[in-house]
């Protein structure tokens, strides 16, 4: 314990990533701030692990500040063991390895989550590499099968198939008996997603995904607009577009009479500003359909660098420049 001189009350400290400014990934600094105490409904993590996510480098440059009541310090994600539970918690026991979907908080030495987000390590899953799945997890299960309603024997298409994002679904939609088809910058990304089930690779550089894979039940899409009139291109009848990002911008024009020829369907959705209830029915999904292929090694995560938390801006960039096959994941300094 360190005294807090501003109210002359002695209070634990941590350490965390924040942020002193908007900026680039300098930007972030190895701070000491204020111990997070777990309310009614939620658990105090230990952590061993975070892992960085698109929306964190917005945050870090001031675009996207998180939900109201959400901690300050970076983070969707995070393993390790909880430390302690708050009141009307059960289902949960002190040193219960963990990992936990976050709506801030992850880049730091604790983290307190309400009790419905959190999930078991996986067995055959170390608790550093688990920090790689909460926030994929939710995401493409949420997005595929609750809301794409993908079902065997269709056709998956997800761009970005190299990322975090991208190398889950590959393999969840592989699982549950799609085929699937990637798009990805490079022959070697493409390649490697072969490798974890692709059936269809497209190189976004110089191929025409359109026509290369001519029709796909479900498509996730992290790109939005620059996308978007393709998309509806590739969708079979009855088909369904999830948008989960606008990395290629945030508006362009929707061709509505497509859309009714083929009577298909556009969603665009978000994971952080859901309902603590919202997320804990998805952690829920999620625990009881995709932890027995995880546990079953159908379907593993993937880890392209692990990096020490305190060095977070180095991380960032391997995010920006996209050099990583996989998740990037922040090890708790020891």
């Amino acid at each position: 314990m360190v005294p807090d001189l501003s109210n002359g009350i002695t209070v634990d400290r941590m350490r965390a990533i924040t942020v002193r400014e908007p900026g680039g990934p300098d930007v972030l600094e190895w701070t000491e701030v204020a111990d997070p105490v777990p309310g009614t409904g939620e658990v105090l993590i230990d952590v061993a692990a975070s892992a960085v996510n698109r929306a964190d480098l917005l945050q870090r440059q001031g675009l996207y500040p998180p939900p109201k009541g959400a901690s300050d310090v970076i983070g969707l994600e995070c393993s390790g063991t909880i430390a302690a539970l708050g009141e009307g918690v059960t289902g949960w026991q002190v040193g219960d390895e963990v990992c936990a979907l976050l709506a801030g908080g992850g880049y730091a030495e604790k983290v307190v989550v309400p009790a419905v987000q959190v999930l078991p390590v996986p067995a055959n899953v170390d608790v550093v590499t688990a920090a790689a799945l909460p926030e994929v997890a939710c995401t493409v299960w949420s997005n595929v099968v609750m809301d794409g309603r993908l079902k065997l024997g269709e056709t998956f298409l997800v761009h970005g198939g190299a990322g975090g994002i991208g190398t889950h679904a590959i393999q969840v939609a592989k699982a549950l008996g799609a085929t699937v088809a990637v798009t990805a910058g490079s022959d070697e990304r493409l390649r490697k997603c072969a490798e974890l089930g692709a059936d269809i690779t497209v190189n976004y550089k110089t191929q025409d995904f359109v026509a290369e894979v001519k029709q796909a039940d479900v498509v996730l899409d992290n790109m939005g607009a620059s996308y978007l009139p393709r998309n509806i291109d590739v969708l079979a009848p009855d088909g369904r577009l999830m948008i989960i990002g606008m990395q290629g911008g945030v508006k362009g024009e929707l061709p509505i009479g497509k859309l009714l020829a083929k009577r298909a369907s556009v969603m665009a959705t978000g994971l952080r500003g859901r309902s603590v209830d919202g997320k804990g029915a998805i952690v829920a999904q999620v625990r009881e359909h995709l932890w027995p292929l995880i546990e079953s090694g159908a379907v593993e995560p993937i880890v392209g660098q692990v990096v020490p938390m305190s060095d977070a801006a180095e991380a960032h960039r391997l995010l920006e420049a996209s050099d990583v096959f996989g998740k990037v994941l922040l090890r708790r300094d020891r």
